[in-house]
């Protein structure tokens, strides 16, 4: 069995995981088939514990990012992931603010996630009561985060600053034994809300007007929306960074878009996505670079070679793009068969 090469968190910082969720997954499941595959394959660093760690960060992220992100770009909510991004900053700093002044321990990414779900409902509060128009709320809250970060900074004499530089920019050093757990953890309680919600989110994305006439409460599922896309960013953070974190719940969806049908364009989302993710880890390994910019050059990539597959497409058919008669909202969502949603 491998050991870790960075020391082990300590209790405190687990936040509620068991640690056998850390054992069986790390170095039961993901480290042994990992390992078994260096073995085969020959390549050396899919041995390493801290290589195995990312490459599971990855993965988690690849899922989570489209899984949430297809919802908020169809609802051209797009920037709301750069908003939370800056909030979990906030959170982050406070963090390390916190625990340098006094006699206590707050994990930083407990206190980001705290800080994005409540940046998240400030948000949709903003739209919902306050009158304000969407992307002036986000404006606020992003621009309000950030300058709570960059004081709490300063206000210790740049101390912390060292500590956030790897949340500022992302490193697959960072992502340690107990945050791999977190994530899994956090991946799985992602999906399960997603499955559980489905229909009425999407319900709630295509036809806000039909939904609240259907009487479902749109406003708690904005909500919702609003907190998954909190824990995805601050999941997400770890190995993107806080200033790319945003493009995983974007890019990998705007290279699907193509593909008819909403559950088809999903899978498709998060295959661009782990393959932009894992791509990304290696390259970032192999040529001691950023993970985070490698990921979302690779990402940005993908998206470019299906627009252009895309574009190849309907000149060799002599059709070009159409608009007039592309799918309305409602047919998009249908589109697959089984997808329209039930106000029930």
């Amino acid at each position: 069995m491998h050991s870790p090469t960075h020391a082990a968190a300590p209790p405190h910082a687990l936040a509620g995981v068991p640690s056998r969720l850390s054992e069986a997954v790390l170095e039961g499941l993901w480290g042994t088939a990992m390992d078994a595959l260096a073995r085969a394959s020959g390549v050396e660093m899919l041995g390493f514990p801290f290589m195995q760690r990312a490459y599971l960060a990855a993965v988690c992220v690849a899922l989570i990012g489209p899984l949430v992100g297809v919802f908020l770009v169809h609802r051209e909510m797009s920037m709301i992931g750069d908003t939370l991004a800056h909030s979990a900053f906030a959170g982050v700093a406070a963090g390390l603010f916190v625990n340098s002044l006094f006699a206590v321990t707050v994990p930083p990414l407990l206190a980001a996630l705290v800080v994005a779900a409540v940046a998240a409902l400030l948000v949709q509060t903003l739209v919902d009561y306050a009158g304000a128009y969407r992307d002036t709320s986000l404006a606020i809250v992003l621009t309000g985060s950030f300058a709570v970060g960059s004081v709490l900074i300063t206000a210790t004499d740049g101390g912390i600053a060292v500590g956030i530089n790897a949340y500022l920019f992302g490193s697959l050093a960072t992502v340690s034994e107990t945050n791999a757990a977190l994530l899994v953890a956090m991946t799985a309680v992602v999906a399960a809300v997603v499955a559980a919600a489905y229909r009425p989110l999407l319900y709630v994305t295509f036809d806000e007007v039909g939904a609240r006439a259907a009487g479902l409460d749109v406003a708690r599922y904005n909500r919702l929306l609003a907190v998954l896309t909190a824990v995805v960013v601050v999941g997400a953070m770890q190995i993107m960074g806080v200033i790319l974190v945003a493009a995983m719940l974007v890019v990998p969806v705007a290279a699907s878009t193509s593909v008819t049908g909403f559950k088809r364009s999903v899978a498709a989302a998060i295959a661009a996505g782990q393959f932009a993710t894992i791509a990304g880890v290696t390259a970032s390994y192999w040529y001691d670079v950023a993970a985070g910019g490698t990921i979302v050059l690779v990402a940005i990539g993908v998206y470019l070679a299906a627009e252009t597959r895309d574009r190849l497409r309907s000149r060799s058919s002599g059709s070009g793009r159409k608009t007039d008669d592309s799918p309305t909202p409602r047919t998009a969502v249908s589109a697959d068969g089984g997808d329209e949603a039930d106000p029930e």
